[in-house]
């Protein structure tokens, strides 16, 4: 059992890294195993977020004066914190996986932006675009432009060449 200068030392650590975080997802997780347990933080952290099983009262403590501070009051049951200060679609997306693959773990309620999400928000929420895919499709499209200019410089190069060579094979049959 913790002491309680411990306790007061992780509600500080957990309160520090809400501050700092745009995307909270408090979820249940009675009955999942240890494997399973393993493989859900091994994919939050592969989404660049974190994953933390709290006491009730403590994750209230850590949530006051926090965007997360709707998410963690007057919890019950089992609870369990995602949280990530960088790609929340990301994060959505790994949790996702892993509710489909776990019918134990569950969603409860989130938080991005400090906007509370509904679990039906957050499964739309993984259903976007990554930040990633969206950078490479607006690379894309600012990229498709200069490529079309590129082929047509190209083209008209290599229309003079071909119309120069046509040329040359002209003069040589009239000759």
């Amino acid at each position: 059992m913790k002491k309680r200068g411990q306790k007061q030392q992780d509600v500080e650590a957990l309160s520090g890294d809400l501050a700092k975080v745009s995307t909270v997802i408090l979820t249940t997780f009675q009955g999942i195993t240890v494997a399973e347990d393993t493989r859900l933080r091994r994919s939050v952290q592969a989404a660049g977020g974190q994953y933390r099983v709290v006491k009730n009262t403590l994750a209230e403590r850590a949530g006051a004066g926090t965007s997360a501070e709707p998410l963690l009051k007057d919890l019950s049951g089992t609870n369990s914190i995602s949280y990530t200060a960088t790609d929340p679609v990301a994060l959505a997306k790994a949790l996702t996986k892993i509710a489909k693959d776990v019918p134990a773990f569950r969603f409860k309620a989130g938080v991005v932006e400090g906007r509370v999400l509904s679990i039906q928000e957050i499964v739309q929420l993984s259903q976007l675009p990554s930040k990633e895919e969206l950078i490479s499709k607006i690379m894309f499209l600012v990229n498709a432009p200069a490529q079309r200019v590129a082929s047509a410089m190209a083209g008209v190069s290599r229309n003079v060449a071909v119309v120069v060579q046509e040329a040359i094979k002209a003069e040589r049959f009239s000759q």
